[in-house]
């Protein structure tokens, strides 16, 4: 153990509060909270831990903490700095958005919406639903059963929605208030389960309608009725108490964890949510961080939060102030177990596929080792040069293992010994950077080295590598037809392609590859070219020396922006107003 951990540790005070672990770069690895911080942090270096604490450990180079004076403020504590850090160690949320609410407009008229935020507004909120088109379905549902006004500003005649019965049309008839309070109360019941009544009196409408002939019109409402089963009937479970809760269950296996939540409103399970994460502490500890991520900044909590035996809730029920419980028998716990036995089938589900895709790609692999006749080739490295006319050369490679991009290890090379358009001497400069890097510092060598190129560009590769570096690596060229795809494969010195199956796996790997290398040189050229172009104008300029070049170009990015750009924006530079004008009437000039 480090001695200035050791240190630390000593001095750690036996209260509740928040811990932050670091790596050597200062950048935060994982924010915990605690009962008592003295025995919580210390735990992590002391005993024996899972793999995946282990790694968590092995990068911790300090710590901090921050005293609470209740394990509620920890929790709230640490919820926050989750969210300003993004610590790669904690659980997080699939984005940071909140789940979508229908909104009933606190105005003098009215109107339904979809939002993500439950404000103090004296608005009616319905929900949460699990994602936007869930929300989007019911509200479209809604504004077809009540004759709402759909603009968000009102309009100065009546629109095609009053001609068709779904707006009263304020815009140009009184509304009296009563009508929307009427309105106002059908809605909330509906939402609470009262659907059933509105299609009984949907229905007696349909056979009115149709009684008198009016068959379209009957046609309609009979589509609405079924319309309301699709929307509203996706409920399995029904509770009796009528009271609103959310359900929670979860299932962990091979680091990923699978959180399920199910959203029973009055009595009812209307939707569910399903969300699959890495995690890398205890996986009760990890689905309690979730759970309580999932409330943070939402005001609309239910009355009752079901979870399964052994999580720790509460400080999650003193924040909150709804009831947690944790079921042993009877319906809730039917519910509970009903969730965690989704989240289990889900989690399975996942795995298997990424066991599939796991089988494909190495599969891949394995036959790109039998074609080319090496060891199966678990690290790839690509390269490809790019310039136009000579101008501006680089180079970029780009690094596969196992058969999936690892773009953290992805490099750009600006072309320093090169003049002119040469792509072998390019190839040479490249290939000599990269590895004499690689052996000095003792990275991973790759199994095969691929080049976007043919013979003359993996003679270069070869010759650097053999006669230079002493590295016996293999190396492969992919040559592009007239219409520049991927179409014939070349190996080392063969002075023939090696045959290989344009609909096997390896090949569509191989085009990947290509692909891949080829975008990520390309895009680096454009940025090159764009900011070099830029600096070519401004270096005719007098006055602007290397300097004054490098932050306009930071500041504004085009000469579009730079002739546009007004006085006060130069002196934030210190460019004052003579040296600001003789700039914005050169690149007039050039325009």
């Amino acid at each position: 153990m480090d001695e200035h951990i050791r240190a630390k540790l000593g001095l750690l005070p036996a209260k509740p509060g928040v811990y932050i672990m670091k790596d050597q770069d200062g950048r935060v690895l994982y924010v915990g909270k605690a009962k008592v911080l003295k025995n919580r942090v210390r735990s992590y270096f002391t005993g024996s831990h899972d793999r995946k604490t282990q790694a968590l450990v092995s990068r911790i180079r300090d710590f901090e903490y921050i005293v609470t004076d209740t394990v509620v403020e920890a929790l709230l504590l640490e919820c926050n700095l989750i969210k300003q850090h993004t610590p790669p160690y904690n659980i997080m949320l699939r984005d940071d958005k909140a789940y979508p609410y229908i909104k009933l407009t606190n105005e003098p008229h009215p109107r339904l919406e979809i939002v993500r935020r439950v404000q103090n507004d004296r608005a009616k909120y319905f929900g949460p639903y699990p994602n936007a088109t869930a929300a989007a379905e019911t509200k479209r549902l809604l504004e077809r059963l009540y004759p709402l006004r759909k603009c968000r500003t009102l309009k100065k005649k009546v629109c095609l929605y009053y001609h068709i019965g779904q707006c009263l049309a304020p815009c140009e008839f009184h509304v009296p208030q009563e009508t929307y309070e009427r309105i106002t109360k059908e809605i909330t019941q509906f939402l609470s389960g009262g659907h059933r009544a509105v299609q009984e009196e949907l229905r007696a409408q349909m056979e009115r309608e149709a009684e008198a002939l009016r068959f379209e019109r009957a046609k309609e409402l009979r589509d609405l009725i079924q319309h309301i089963d699709q929307v509203m009937e996706t409920q399995k479970v029904t509770v009796l108490d009528q009271v609103d809760r959310d359900v929670f269950g979860y299932a962990a296996d091979r680091g990923l964890l699978c959180v399920q939540v199910f959203y029973v409103r009055a009595g009812k399970l209307i939707e569910r949510s399903v969300s699959v994460m890495p995690h890398y502490g205890d996986p009760l500890d990890d689905f309690m961080s979730y759970v309580e991520q999932f409330y943070f900044e939402q005001h609309d909590v239910p009355k009752e939060i079901l979870l399964p035996q052994g999580a720790s809730s509460d400080a999650l029920a003193g924040w909150l102030h709804a009831k947690c419980l944790h079921p042993q028998r009877g319906p809730k716990r039917q519910l509970v177990d009903l969730a965690c036995e989704n989240a289990r089938l889900a989690l399975e589900e996942r795995l298997r596929l990424m066991e599939r895709d796991q089988e494909k790609t190495l599969g891949a692999i394995a036959e790109l080792g039998d074609i080319l006749a090496i060891p199966m080739p678990r690290r790839i490295e690509a390269f490809d040069n790019s310039n136009l006319q000579g101008s501006d050369p680089v180079s970029a490679m780009v690094v596969f293992i196992d058969g999936r991009p690892a773009k953290s290890e992805y490099r750009k090379y600006k072309i320093r010994t090169v003049k002119g358009p040469d792509d072998y001497a390019s190839m040479r400069e490249v290939i000599r950077r990269r590895y004499t890097r690689v052996l000095k510092e003792k990275l991973p060598l790759p199994d095969l080295i691929v080049i976007d190129g043919g013979r003359g560009q993996i003679a270069a590769a070869l010759d650097v590598l053999e006669n230079e570096l002493d590295l016996d690596i293999p190396v492969c060229g992919l040559v592009k037809d007239e219409r520049h795809r991927t179409s014939r494969l070349m190996f080392r010195d063969d002075p023939e392609p090696v045959p290989v199956d344009r609909h096997s796996q390896a090949f569509h790997l191989l085009e990947r590859i290509q692909e891949e290398v080829h975008r990520y040189a390309v895009t680096f050229h454009r940025q090159v070219r764009r900011r070099t172009g830029l600096a070519s104008v401004l270096d005719t300029i007098p006055g602007v020396g290397p300097e004054r070049r490098k932050k306009l170009l930071s500041r504004f990015g085009s000469l579009q922006a730079i002739r546009e750009a007004p006085p006060e924006a130069f002196r934030e530079l210190g460019i004052g107003e003579k040296l600001a004008e003789r700039i914005r009437e050169h690149l007039s000039e050039q325009s």
